[in-house]
């Protein structure tokens, strides 16, 4: 029997993942969204979450870029069977572990010994290189790139063309800027910017 794919979210992020499923040949079951003004998307008619019976067998993807608004759907939604959705032209290790509803953009390399968590975004041309461990939630934005050995926790996100050195352990929910250079461990709820990267406050927003 085919798989009913749901994509959930109708944003830009939910335009990639549409994308990825369709370059893949996946049937995309339907599309839903909370925002009543959200009609379609890329040709597609947006549901809203009530049209749908969740007693049925489903996979889905949550397309949302925030990392706590994805948390928050997947607790709600926790009887879903959530899938995945890798780019053709990403570059997966065959030694990589990666769990459900993750998804990987085009160009984004994900090297030997990864282990990557749930509803983790690595968006594209990213690079995570091998045994880097990346908790749920985690978002790796376009060009950022991890060494080798990196540790990043629950719900952080990684900004655009970030780099972190070999071994550094982030904590959870921190925030890395765009373009900058970790060097150091980084605590729990940090925003973290310049080069080398310092934090300019904490946040508590999980």
């Amino acid at each position: 029997m085919e798989n009913k794919v749901i994509v959930y979210g109708a944003s830009g992020h939910g335009k990639v993942i549409i994308d990825i499923l369709q370059k893949n040949n996946v049937s995309i079951h339907a599309v839903i969204d909370d925002n009543p003004n959200c009609e379609s998307i890329l040709g597609l008619k947006v549901h809203r979450p009530s049209d749908l019976d969740f007693s049925e067998k489903y996979q889905m993807i949550l397309s949302i870029g925030n990392n706590e608004i994805r948390k928050k759907l997947s607790l709600q939604l926790h009887q879903i069977d959530y899938t995945n959705a890798f780019h053709p032209k990403a570059i997966i290790s065959n030694h990589a572990v990666i769990n459900p509803g993750t998804v990987v953009m085009a160009g984004a390399i994900v090297n030997a010994g990864a282990v990557i968590g749930k509803h983790v975004i690595i968006n594209t041309s990213a690079i995570v290189e091998h045994d880097c461990v990346i908790s749920d939630f985690v978002h790796i934005s376009p060009n950022a790139s991890l060494a080798g050995g990196v540790q990043i926790g629950e719900g952080t996100q990684v900004g655009l063309g970030a780099s972190v050195i070999q071994n550094v352990k982030i904590g959870k929910w921190a925030v890395i800027g765009a373009g900058a250079v970790v060097i150091n461990d980084v605590p729990d709820f940090a925003v973290m910017v310049g080069i080398p990267a310092k934090s300019i406050k904490f946040h508590t927003n999980e």
